[in-house]
């Protein structure tokens, strides 16, 4: 028993090593794609971001893999992508790649055959070619507008054989042209969130606005209401508080539900709203987003769970609850 659990721990060993290994070697290379960047790479950005139609990336094999992630990220990103498989390019997809798309292809040894027709295509028509690949003298290479040339480095396959180091150096060099791009686009939260409505990213991305209660259902009153009236508010209102404003609109203060238990005794309906408020509540613009909303509920000792939204000028426009937050999936 004692030999079987000595087996299993060397097992165990030798895997951590294997894989320590393997994240070692292609980060070695991840760091030399960084050092080996340079003018070609911005030129490759001119050439892609210059392009009025889709960024066409294409690749054969686990390049083709790479490939249909890049695209993927790019139109995540702002910058219209598709994938086009090379060998389908040949036998009719070569209709998809129209006037002012251009095309990014990779291929390591850059002599990948099947990207021969779509290299053609690229050169009938005009459109712009950036190539990914590690051979500079490949026929992928000469016939690119822009190549960019990936570093000799050493596979971490132990045979030195499948693709690995050089795949993980096309996925991140993809990510920073996909990033490269967003940047000199402009590209905001707020465009991001209307390419990503769903899940809880495109809840985090939501707007105060899209999510508050307004008009007749904000609970709000002076602060000389009486608190009969302001508890039978409260109640109708059911969010648990009652804003003050004072007389120009501008919300003073707060009432919740711990502040009437702060409050309870003989006299507390003898008291007005504005005698038990907490002054000066945590507000909120209608333009945050909402999770910058979630962080100012419980960004203090005492988490709250509703927010009023104003204006500059503190005027209420709306009430948030955390629920709403809930409902929307990011809570």
């Amino acid at each position: 028993m004692l030999t079987d659990s000595l087996a299993q721990a060397d097992l165990v060993a030798s895997d951590l090593q294997v894989a320590r290994d393997v994240l070692n070697t292609e980060a070695a290379g991840l760091l030399a794609l960084a050092a080996a960047l340079g003018a070609r790479f911005g030129q490759a950005i001119d050439c892609l971001a210059a392009a009025s139609g889709r960024v066409v990336v294409s690749g054969m094999g686990k390049s083709g893999h790479v490939a249909r992630k890049i695209a993927a990220t790019m139109a995540s990103m702002g910058t219209p992508a598709l994938f086009v498989h090379p060998a389908e390019a040949s036998h009719g997809d070569l209709g998809m790649i129209v006037a002012g798309d251009a095309v990014l292809a990779l291929s390591n040894s850059g002599e990948t055959a099947e990207l021969a027709d779509l290299v053609a295509h690229t050169k009938r028509f005009g459109l712009p070619l950036v190539a990914i690949t590690g051979s500079p003298a490949s026929a992928l290479a000469q016939a690119a507008d822009v190549a960019l040339i990936l570093p000799k480095v050493v596979e971490a396959c132990p045979m030195g054989l499948a693709p690995t180091t050089s795949t993980t150096m096309q996925l991140a060099l993809g990510d920073a042209i996909a990033v490269a791009l967003l940047t000199r686009r402009g590209f905001t939260a707020a465009d991001f969130r209307q390419i990503h409505p769903g899940g809880k990213l495109g809840a985090r991305l939501r707007r105060v606005r899209d999510l508050m209660h307004d008009g007749d259902a904000m609970p709000l009153a002076s602060a000389d209401l009486p608190m009969a009236t302001a508890l039978v508010r409260m109640t109708e209102k059911r969010f648990g508080c009652l804003g003050i404003v004072d007389d120009v609109g501008v919300l003073t203060g707060i009432v919740t539900d711990g502040d009437l238990r702060r409050a309870m005794g003989p006299d507390l309906l003898a008291l007005s709203a504005g005698d038990i408020m907490t002054p000066s509540p945590r507000t909120i613009s209608p333009d945050s987003l909402a999770v910058e909303a979630l962080h100012a509920m419980n960004a203090h000792q005492r988490p709250v769970t509703t927010l009023f939204v104003v204006d500059p000028a503190g005027h209420p426009l709306g009430i948030l609850h955390v629920h709403d937050l809930l409902r929307a999936g990011l809570a």
